[in-house]
């Protein structure tokens, strides 16, 4: 086993040592005895075994054969922390160290001391000759150190409790724009270890392979594209898994990644992590995957996992960075822009290769021989380094490797295609939804697309309609309550209105809030902006107004001239109960993040009635919702060259009282076959696509909502029946 050595003097040795030492027990500071001696699967060790592992290693290795005169501890320490040295005798079996309650905590840390004093003096004396196997040995309580967090987080979230390990705040996650990729040219290239500095042995040798040209997407998959995945089948679809994998789906009953917890209320996800259970963060990297999952991902995106080679050719082009971030995962987030993002240090990046030698690879004599080269069967290899791994673990040659079903380990994925040239031309994301809404087994378009302007001309007539009760309810609403919703202003404040329009509702509060300084209205239309600007401009001439045009549901920076200033956001009608409960926690945790700490949102959300008020406000008598929603046929026809006959379709609106929603379907009535650009669709008779849900809500499934996404009730305004309610969360 060749390991290239550090040339440094015996204190700096020394130093390095005590440093590594010193770090494991700083992981460790805030864990109780209890939880340093659970484990919690076989897979996993207790924390309490891992810190007597490590020094084992060093007494076993370095002090016993290098140290004359060196008193063992304890002789029985060799049968209770060998790990997996054959060479070195028997063992406590793996699966059964949890049930090791002696030696206690505190002999342990009695037994670190010891070797600490004793590799002291080792480094200390003048001895040579075990440089390479003191290198290996920081190595490996480097790599304790990312295993103990690993095992500490299954651990804790096999507690109901849910406890947070770090307590450091986690903010929410930017937008990392949308998936792109990088060509690379490939042909014969240079992987391995050159030799410069320490390595494993399994990282070696340096050798030539040839690369087909390739392309790796420019980041880590999201959670929320993991969402998507999951909406569209993912889990229910043998056809994407290997074998091995749909097995495992099977007999295990996977249906989310290994930490993702759904609310019982069907409000959404959250994701244990370090810092305890959090509502799910769209933009935040998927993590904690198996092999089978990264691999049934890609064949959905119509992509593939890398091959290690095309994964280190690709990050040895880039700096090298470490990321040791011990009380602060998730993994962090990269923000748009253009290269390769999120290669080192973020999260272990699944690759298609099996872990195999390298040519030329022999294993060192001796029992350290067995530190690798006898897992080289059935496991596959992850590149990249994580947000729990040491930094000088971070580099493009270190070599992870799992079992593929194994999905407690910090593992992302990033996909790769064929080919270095570029896709060909990226589609509309209207175009890109319609396919992929129109392709799942409830075939489904989302509401953002009624709205082109004949579409927004008959939502206007809906809202005069008498059955349609939500507008002219929250209006008299407003108009009762305004002057007290404005008291809650601060002075020099901004009012940031999401979905703005026209900004007509927004005078109701401006009228009684002359401490507002700033009003931004986010749009995605910038026609509408600048129509609300110019007329706002006039009226309130001592308003400044900052427009942003934007997704309101996404935006997560204001303008300039809104930045530094008490916050209040302002989001009127129903518009939140157009949104799945994932989604709806998703926009308000990016609205506070908006707003920022302190801020104050008014939020309005239809309430929960009799149903047939509920369906006639959405099946009008004179057909005009009808028409709203066949207009989305007609949209699709005109821009996506699809061919739909309107008059095979009907319009229908329900309540779902389990959903506690409004749900709007436009209703094949026969069997038929639709193009749309370029792709066919079969319908049976009866088959529907769910255009809109509208949720209805109880002020206290609001409550819990916006709880989720850190925002406490401070106040409710409730109309008189049908009921229409104004909620006023604080951050």
């Amino acid at each position: 086993m060749t390991f290239a050595a550090q040339d440094a003097p015996a204190q700096a040795r020394l130093e390095r040592y005590l440093a590594a030492r010193a770090r494991s027990e700083h992981l460790v500071r805030d864990l109780s005895p209890e939880d340093q001696l659970a484990q919690s699967m076989p897979d996993a060790s207790p924390t309490k075994w891992h810190l007597a592992h490590t020094t084992w290693f060093f007494e076993t290795f370095l002090l016993a054969p290098n140290l004359p005169g060196y008193r063992v501890f304890d002789e029985r320490f060799g049968f209770l922390f060998n790990s997996y040295y054959e060479a070195l005798g028997p063992r406590q079996p793996r699966p059964q160290r949890g049930l090791l309650t002696r030696p206690s905590q505190e002999r342990v840390m009695a037994y670190r001391a010891h070797v600490d004093e004793a590799m002291t003096r080792l480094l200390l004396s003048g001895e040579a000759g075990f440089e390479d196997l003191f290198d290996l040995g920081l190595a490996h309580e480097e790599q304790h150190q990312e295993l103990i967090l690993m095992d500490i987080l299954h651990l804790f979230a096999q507690s109901p409790l849910k406890p947070a390990y770090g307590r450091a705040a986690v903010a929410a996650a930017t937008d990392p724009g949308p998936l792109g990729f990088l060509g690379f040219e490939g042909g014969l290239v240079e992987i391995g270890h050159d030799g410069k500095g320490f390595a494993f042995d399994n990282e070696g040798p340096r050798h030539k392979t040839y690369l087909a040209p390739y392309s790796l997407a420019d980041r880590l998959v999201t959670q929320g594209e993991w969402l998507s995945f999951m909406a569209d089948g993912g889990y229910e679809r043998p056809e994407l898994w290997l074998s091995d994998g749909w097995a495992r789906v099977q007999a295990e009953g996977w249906r989310a990644p290994f930490y993702w917890q759904e609310a019982e209320s069907g409000a959404g996800w959250s994701v244990m992590s370090l810092q305890g259970l959090r509502p799910l963060d769209p933009h935040m990297p998927v993590a904690h995957l198996s092999y089978f999952e990264a691999d049934a991902f890609a064949t959905w995106a119509g992509a593939r996992l890398p091959t290690e080679a095309e994964w280190e050719h690709a990050a040895a082009q880039l700096p090298r960075r470490g990321n040791f971030l011990d009380r602060s995962c998730p993994a962090p987030t990269a923000a748009s822009g253009s290269g390769l993002r999120q290669m080192y240090g973020d999260l272990w990046e699944w690759t298609r290769s099996a872990y195999g030698p390298y040519p030329g690879f022999a294993p060192a004599e001796g029992a350290v021989g067995e530190y690798n080269g006898k897992f080289m069967s059935g496991q596959m290899v992850l590149r990249g380094g994580a947000c729990v791994t040491p930094a000088g673990h971070v580099r493009a040659t270190y070599r992870n490797f799992f079992h593929p079903h194994q999905r407690w380990m910090f593992s992302g994925l990033r996909l790769a295609r064929d080919g270095a040239a570029p896709k060909p031309r990226r589609r509309s994301a209207f175009e890109a939804d319609a396919l992929s809404g129109l392709s799942r087994p409830q075939k489904a378009m989302s509401p953002k697309y009624f709205y082109d302007a004949e579409g927004s001309r008959l939502f206007e007539d809906i809202c005069g309609l008498p059955e349609y009760y939500p507008t002219r309810t929250e209006l008299a609403l407003l108009k009762d309550a305004a002057a007290e919703m404005a008291a809650f202003i601060p002075p020099d404040a901004v009012l940031v209105e999401f979905g703005s329009g026209a900004s007509l509702k927004t005078r109701q509060i401006l009228d009684h809030a002359p401490q507002v300084a700033v009003y931004t209205p986010i749009d995605i239309s910038p026609s509408a902006l600048d129509e609300a600007v110019a007329s706002l401009s006039a009226d309130y001439p001592n308003l400044a107004v900052a427009p942003l045009a934007d997704d309101f549901t996404t935006a997560l920076d204001l303008p300039a001239q809104a930045r530094g200033r008490p916050a209040v956001g302002f989001f009127p009608g129903s518009t939140i109960g157009n949104l799945t409960p994932e989604e709806a926690v998703e926009f308000l945790v990016n609205a506070r993040h908006l707003l920022g700490e302190g801020a104050r949102f008014l939020v309005g959300a239809d309430l929960v009635k009799d149903e047939d008020v509920l369906v006639a406000a959405y099946d009008d008598g004179q057909g005009v919702t009808a028409a709203f929603n066949l207009n989305l046929l007609t949209r699709m026809n005109r821009e996506l060259a699809a061919d739909f006959d309107l008059s095979t379709f009907s319009h229908r609106a329900l309540w779902n009282a389990e959903q506690s929603r409004i749900e709007m379907h436009l209703v094949s009535d026969q069997a038929q076959s639709v193009r749309v650009a370029g792709r066919r669709f079969d319908f049976a008779a009866g088959e529907t696509i769910h255009t809109e849900n509208s949720h209805k809500f109880t002020p206290e499934r609001l409550e819990a909502l916006a709880g989720m996404a850190g925002w406490a009730m401070e106040r409710r305004w409730i109309s008189p029946a049908p009921a229409f309610g104004i909620f006023l969360l604080s951050a």
